[in-house]
């Protein structure tokens, strides 16, 4: 599920998650079938770990959007909900949940989350940032292009430096040190534990 912050903070406007699904499709296009096993950059995780955890994310979008609480959801989405063909699980949870939020006032809708009542744009603004960081790893993973989309990078920048240290959460590590003159996606990764490399060519 997406991760904590102060729930009272004002979501922001134009909140890019239809961009943010599409650059982890990308890159869930791009596994090859020997690479499902392949480290990344999240500790304890393979590719088909972090693919497994972006879908079940996904899945839980049209009940959340409906007003479930995580209590009448239960275990339905909990272990692999990848299967024997993990691309198309991941496409039809996508798809999904592209569906549930193209409906007019998804963002106005009020979310039950593990840890309070919040609103579907709050909601969708968590995972967005999810996308875009787990992009990232997933990229790394398969070693292939690293560089984000710079409106994807600024969203979540802005949404994570409210977060505050996300290592509690245990998706991410301890915050690291950035220089002062660090790109935006330098400055984000830090904030999620990630030492940048140099961006990899398709």
């Amino acid at each position: 599920m997406a991760h904590r912050r102060q729930h009272q903070r004002a979501a922001r406007p134009g909140t890019p998650y239809p961009e943010a699904l599409a650059a982890f499709d990308q890159r869930v296009r791009l596994i090859t079938p020997d690479q499902w096993d392949s480290p990344t950059p999240c500790t304890d995780w393979t590719v088909r770990d972090l693919v497994n955890h972006l879908t079940g994310e996904q899945l839980w979008v049209p009940d959340l959007l409906m007003g479930a609480t995580i209590a009448e959801v239960g275990g339905r989405f909990d272990g692999d909900v990848l299967g024997t063909d993990p691309v198309a699980a991941w496409t039809d949870a996508a798809a999904a949940a592209r569906q549930a939020w193209a409906v007019p006032g998804a963002d106005e809708l009020t979310v039950h989350l593990s840890f309070a009542d919040v609103s579907g744009q709050y909601y969708r603004d968590q995972l967005t940032t999810d996308l875009v960081i787990h992009s990232w790893d997933l990229a790394e993973g398969i070693g292939r292009r690293t560089a984000l989309p710079a409106e994807l990078v600024d969203f979540a920048l802005g949404e994570i430096t409210g977060y505050g240290d996300l290592s509690g959460s245990g998706l991410f590590d301890p915050p690291l040190p950035v220089p002062g003159a660090a790109d935006p996606q330098t400055r984000l990764l830090a904030l999620a534990g990630r030492r940048a490399g140099a961006p990899d060519g398709e």
